[in-house]
């Protein structure tokens, strides 16, 4: 008796666990549900490129894949930056424009997977303050203009790719993807052994070391420098442990209201939101648990 009494009690609290869990999510996915219209925005050294390396524009995926698809090496890549001067940059306008057109929020790149922050950070001299010739943090008057318009904030970060800070990781690519490098094969057999990396400059340090160095420290950073954020957007956890994924979960803390999307480290964090790209899906598979889509 005192033994079903026990698994009793263990099932109540973790259905009562589930039902808190499940509340707390509706409430803050309330405004999210209701939105259905935001602005995302990409941006980032990948600009400067313009999808074109040596004359060549880029085979295959998006320009913000350039470094990467091209094997650009990482001083290379890091001394474009230094054109990169937005000084017509108005976010007021752009917040406006969203605002008119009926967006509920805004999403931006603070860091995409070529490692350079929107943002002055602490974590890494690899942002637009320190290593343009703009030197201003562009994240600061967006997230002004947002609260002055009532516009939902939310930030996209690439946690675990990283292609400028030593120990990020690196989803490979063959170069056939970039241009016609004459070295093609030998490129793709060193990145075939040094898991996606093609420059020695990304080596110098591990995926742990970049964890707990750069990427935890900015999330950290863009987390509490902005007033109120309503999303984190990761993408693409290569080579993400759980490990990792429990740190972020943390650093989620310092915005208790925040929604994520599901692409922290899967299967294990499966945050709040599904965002599948450039497909559709089924409805059915768009519903939670409860019958509401997620």
């Amino acid at each position: 008796m005192k033994k079903f009494y026990l698994i009793l009690m263990s099932a109540l609290i973790f259905s009562a666990s589930m039902q808190a869990q499940t509340t707390d999510k509706d409430a803050r996915m309330g405004w999210w549900r209701a939105a259905r219209f935001g602005m995302f925005i990409h941006w980032g050294v990948y600009a400067q490129w313009g999808g074109v390396y040596h004359g060549h524009r880029q085979a295959r995926g998006g320009a913000e894949w350039i470094m990467n698809r091209s094997k650009i090496p990482v001083r290379e890549y890091q001394e474009r930056a230094k054109s990169f001067n937005p000084v017509n940059y108005d976010p007021d306008a752009i917040v406006k424009m969203a605002k008119d057109a009926g967006m509920k929020y805004i999403i931006i790149t603070s860091k995409h997977h070529d490692g350079f922050a929107l943002f002055k950070s602490y974590a890494s001299k690899w942002n637009v303050v320190d290593a343009t010739k703009y030197g201003k943090d562009l994240l600061k008057p967006l997230a002004d203009a947002c609260r002055k318009y009532g516009m939902k904030l939310g930030f996209y970060y690439s946690q675990a790719q990283d292609w400028n800070n030593p120990g990020g990781s690196v989803a490979r690519k063959e170069m056939r993807e970039g241009w016609p490098n004459p070295d093609s094969a030998k490129i793709d057999a060193y990145t075939a052994a040094h898991k996606g990396h093609w420059d020695p400059l990304q080596e110098t340090k591990t995926f742990d070391e970049y964890i707990d160095e750069v990427a935890v420290p900015q999330v950290k950073e863009i987390l509490t420098n902005y007033g109120d954020i309503a999303v984190l957007w990761w993408d693409t956890p290569t080579n993400m442990t759980d490990a990792a994924a429990l740190k972020f979960q943390e650093a989620l803390k310092l915005q208790p209201g925040i929604i994520t999307n599901d692409r922290l480290k899967r299967p294990n964090f499966p945050g709040d939101t599904k965002t599948p790209e450039q497909k559709y899906r089924p409805r059915q598979n768009w519903m939670g648990r409860i019958g509401k889509p997620v």
